[in-house]
């Protein structure tokens, strides 16, 4: 099976939000998902739709992202806003506490899609009501699952979206932890870079943006956010019975292809 990780799309209602069109640079991506990832089952994008959550931003969001030619799973992250996401996307299930959290099944497991925002700030939130859905849903499966999130459980080594990770990571941790030698990968966003590696035994990978990234700032300061222009790109995940391998796409490369 194949499927498309896309994230931090950051759509504007109008204009260009740091000298970019972000919805020009969404329109860029699905056509490349559909153009050459036309089999895959579907696109998984995990938060920060909008840059402002407003209602022109969904409207613009939705006319781009509708043009895909598969399935769409969307979960909130910290620039977002449920309320408006809900009115433009009221096709998207949540759960019995109205968080925009659920799960479907696949042929290599079950695929749980988790809200982390708190829309106090813009830190990452798993609160006990999310968190009496999540152990629900884990015990009511015995196969593989896979896991989607917007605001990644641990540090990056990115001192200032270290500050603004999951703030309930040991809380969500604790829920997981027994479950963990079937949690086949863990997708998320929020960091805009491109990031893989395990997390207390489970795999994880992350990827750019679409307008904007984030600084590779290993020692910079936490008390701001460097970013950069570096090329937009989306995920394409294949899994099997034995494997899970995470392809990352600039798929706005123009160099010519040649071959060794």
């Amino acid at each position: 099976m194949k499927f498309i990780h896309l994230t931090d799309t950051h759509v504007i209602g109008e204009g260009e939000l740091y000298g970019q069109d972000p919805a020009a640079r969404l329109r860029a991506a699905v056509a490349s998902i559909n153009a050459e990832h036309s089999d895959a089952a579907f696109v998984a994008l995990t938060g920060d739709m909008t840059h402002w959550g407003d209602t022109a931003a969904y409207v613009r969001f939705s006319r781009e992202i509708k043009e895909l030619d598969m399935p769409l799973h969307l979960i909130v992250g910290n620039h977002d806003d449920t309320a408006s996401f809900g009115v433009a996307f009221p096709e998207i299930p949540r759960d019995e506490s109205g968080f925009v959290q659920s799960g479907f099944e696949t042929q290599f497991g079950r695929f749980l899609l988790l809200d982390t925002k708190n829309p106090e700030t813009h830190a990452g939130a798993y609160c006990p009501a999310r968190q009496v859905w999540l152990t629900r849903e884990l015990d009511q499966t015995n196969g593989p699952v896979v896991l989607f999130m917007h605001h990644p459980p641990f540090k990056t080594g990115i001192a200032s979206m270290d500050r603004i990770m999951l703030q309930d990571a040991e809380a969500f941790y604790d829920i997981i932890a027994p479950h963990k030698a079937r949690i086949r990968h863990l997708f998320f966003g929020h960091v805009h870079r491109a990031i893989f590696g395990n997390w207390r035994g489970i795999s994880y990978s992350c990827m750019r943006g679409l307008n904007h990234q984030v600084a590779l700032e290993l020692n910079g300061a936490a008390d701001r956010i460097a970013a950069n222009f570096e090329p937009p790109a989306y995920g394409v995940v294949t899994l099997s019975d034995d494997q899970v391998t995470v392809h990352f796409h600039d798929f706005s490369d123009g160099s010519d292809r040649f071959f060794l």
